[in-house]
């Protein structure tokens, strides 16, 4: 198979992570790969894409955020 004929599978560039206990609980961010912080609500979320230069606008598409262990509503442990 040529590279050409590959399939191309492509990750989002920011992935949240489930929510941690805390006071207030919090969720991990990754932008690239890498651990940039904590995020205690969706705004610090997009706060922290806008500080890399990631334009979100549509948190619900998987292509732009991945949200493991719940969406972008949840941020208290289960």
């Amino acid at each position: 198979m040529t590279e050409i004929a590959s399939p191309h599978i492509s990750y989002p560039r920011i992935t949240v992570l489930g929510v941690q206990p805390g006071d207030p609980p919090f969720r991990i961010v990754e932008i690239d790969g890498a651990v940039i912080g904590e995020a205690k609500s969706f705004t610090d979320v997009l706060m922290a894409a806008a500080a890399y230069g990631i334009p979100v606008h549509d948190a619900d598409d998987p292509a732009v955020v991945r949200w493991v262990g719940g969406d972008k509503l949840t941020w208290h442990p289960r």
